[in-house]
């Protein structure tokens, strides 16, 4: 194809661009251990390529611009080659998908590299960096060989420094750090009762600010000035008043509020928000039709109860039409306890950490009644996807494991890679041997929106598919979600009876919350999956319930809060309606 013609569908690609995606793939596999020399090879290619002059890197390779040029070899020329063609790397977004997100996230550290990244990882087994920054407050990286005290403050200092410049956390390292500033709060002489509110307790995706409501017996003004001398506080604003905003040296952001007990359900309500739910509510109330909160209900639903006779979950509350239900009814909510098992847990036979014995361990601990394994398809090959021999021996080794679990069925799943033209990774005959099938794309995400949209309809149309995993292919605060008609796959799921994920991974939450509505309306089901890539990922699955709440999802909605025969009854009939 002419530069001309490609130019048309791909926007121009820089040389500068180009080094920077080899440069990414050099860090990915020092990551992962790959010989020095492989590495170094990228590296090269990408000071080769900021040596270029040329704006368009088609045109570069067109007129044969690159063509013997020191440091780029034949491995090196096929990515760049790729990247003018097509816009990305099907290499680059590979390993993007098979490194975990926290160490993709650790990458972002000024002054972190690969090396100690792998250190960290390999003596600590620390993967997020909220775990980092734990490891560097209680001592345990300082321990590290060849660390030492000055290695974790500057890393702690590059962890603050990237914490100021992104503002925002994901849902479960803001939980963990509102958890200890309430702790701090309550410790505080004076203060009656302390709660979370805002983006916390609304339970969103992403969190920019901690906001705690305090129910004061002294003088709420003297509470919030004993927190601002505390340690570890850089800026305080307000100081002097009931309300405070600080700043913490790590950057985390806190907003108190204290009142008067009395005036505590009203404050906690307010500061739970959000803005939009306060309009809607302002808006809707219907003094007529008062009722009485239940004994044990949050200290604001009497403010519900008064006003608009139904009490309205904090996750709901983002002015959506929560305050205008038909009948004053709030809508059913799944809950935890309606989970019955877990369909997307990857083991060691391709990316997992942990055997399938431990995995079923696992899941029986939880309280599941079946659980599934579905490792990633051959076409995989960075995540270790399985060939058909690997297939064989796993499905054997899960009927040696099924012996020991009377009490826990396991299901023997795919993690089927979407390929760029829509087919469904493995022949027919294999896809027949799984119970069920996730088909998930997993390159190619710089496709325009009707290509996607086309290749992931043409996907649900294969009667193996039983759940589209990960729709939208987004990483919170890392990767934007790909162009895709979401409604109208939504829709055509629907229409086929093929469930559609919420991954539960708190980096992905994906389905997003705002579109779980619109698959409901649309009669499309839901299957939150944990995406468990070890043991401890299964709890995955709380953050996706939390999510699936937020997203008025019921327990009829969830296909995983059905039976396992339920299950399985769902993936046979997408095969006999073929």
């Amino acid at each position: 194809m002419a530069a001309r013609a490609r130019a048309a569908i791909f926007p121009c690609m820089l040389p500068r661009d180009a080094a920077r995606v080899l440069e990414q793939i050099a860090d990915l596999l020092e990551l992962r251990g790959e010989n020095r020399f492989k590495t170094a090879a990228y590296r090269a290619a990408a000071r080769a390529l900021l040596a270029v002059r040329t704006g368009d890197l088609a045109a570069a390779l067109e007129h044969g611009t690159l063509a013997g040029v020191k440091g780029i070899g034949p491995s090196t020329m096929a990515i760049v080659a790729e990247l003018a063609a097509t816009g990305s790397s099907a290499l680059h977004e590979q390993l993007s998908e098979d490194t975990p997100e926290g160490l993709l996230e650790m990458l972002r550290v000024p002054g972190l590299g690969t090396a100690k990244i792998r250190a960290i990882h390999a003596g600590l087994g620390v993967d997020s960096l909220h775990d980092l920054e734990a490891a560097a407050r209680d001592g345990r990286l300082a321990a590290l060989p060849r660390f030492g005290a000055k290695t974790a403050q500057k890393i702690s200092r590059g962890i603050a420094y990237l914490r100021e410049t992104s503002e925002f956390m994901l849902y479960p390292h803001a939980r963990t750090e509102g958890e200890r500033l309430l702790a701090e709060v309550r410790r505080i002489p004076g203060v009656a009762r302390a709660e979370l509110a805002g983006s916390i307790r609304r339970r969103c995706p992403i969190v920019r600010d901690i906001d705690i409501v305090a129910a004061c017996t002294r003088p709420g003004a003297e509470v919030a000035g004993e927190l601002a001398r505390g340690a570890g506080v850089r800026d305080a604003m307000g100081v002097g008043g009931a309300a405070v905003a600080l700043r913490y040296e790590d950057g985390t952001r806190l907003d108190l509020y204290c009142v008067a007990p009395d005036e505590f359900a009203e404050a906690w309500w307010r500061a739970t928000g959000s803005e939009a739910h306060l309009r809607e509510f302002a808006a809707r109330t219907d003094p007529a039709a008062p009722t009485i909160a239940p004994d044990g209900a949050p200290a604001d639903a009497a403010i519900y109860a008064r006003r608009i006779g139904y009490y309205v979950e904090p996750e709901l509350r983002e002015g959506r039409g929560e305050c205008s239900l038909p009948g004053r009814r709030a809508p059913e909510l799944i809950a935890g306890a309606d989970i019955r098992g877990a369909l997307h847990c990857h083991s060691n036979y391709s990316d997992g950490a942990n055997s399938i014995r431990e995995m079923a361990t696992g899941a029986r601990a939880r309280g599941w009644s079946y659980l599934g394994i579905s490792d990633h398809s051959q076409s995989a090959a960075y995540a270790g996807g399985l060939t058909r021999e690997q297939v064989r021996r796993q499905h054997e080794e899960i009927d040696r494991v099924q012996a020991e679990f009377p009490d826990l069925r396991i299901l023997k799943g795919i993690e089927a890679d979407i390929l760029a033209d829509g087919r469904v990774d493995y022949d027919t005959a294999l896809l027949d041997r799984f119970d069920y099938v996730i088909a998930s794309v997993h390159s190619r995400f710089s496709m325009d929106e009707r290509a996607m949209t086309d290749r992931v309809l043409r996907a649900l149309e294969d009667p193996h598919v039983s759940i589209l995993g990960h729709p939208t292919g987004r990483l919170l605060l890392t990767r934007e979600p790909y162009a895709i008609d979401m409604p109208a796959v939504l829709a055509r799921a629907g229409t086929l009876g093929v469930a559609v994920e919420l991954n539960a991974d708190p980096h992905r939450l994906d389905l997003d919350w705002t579109l779980c509505r619109t698959a409901k309306d649309l009669g499309c089901l839901i299957e939150i999956g944990p995406d468990a890539h070890a043991v401890a990922g299964l709890d995955n699955m709380a953050f996706g319930v939390g999510i699936a709440r937020k997203g008025w999802l019921a327990p009829r909605d969830v296909l995983n809060a059905r039976s396992a025969d339920e299950v399985l009854a769902h993936a046979r009939l997408r095969r006999t309606q073929a």
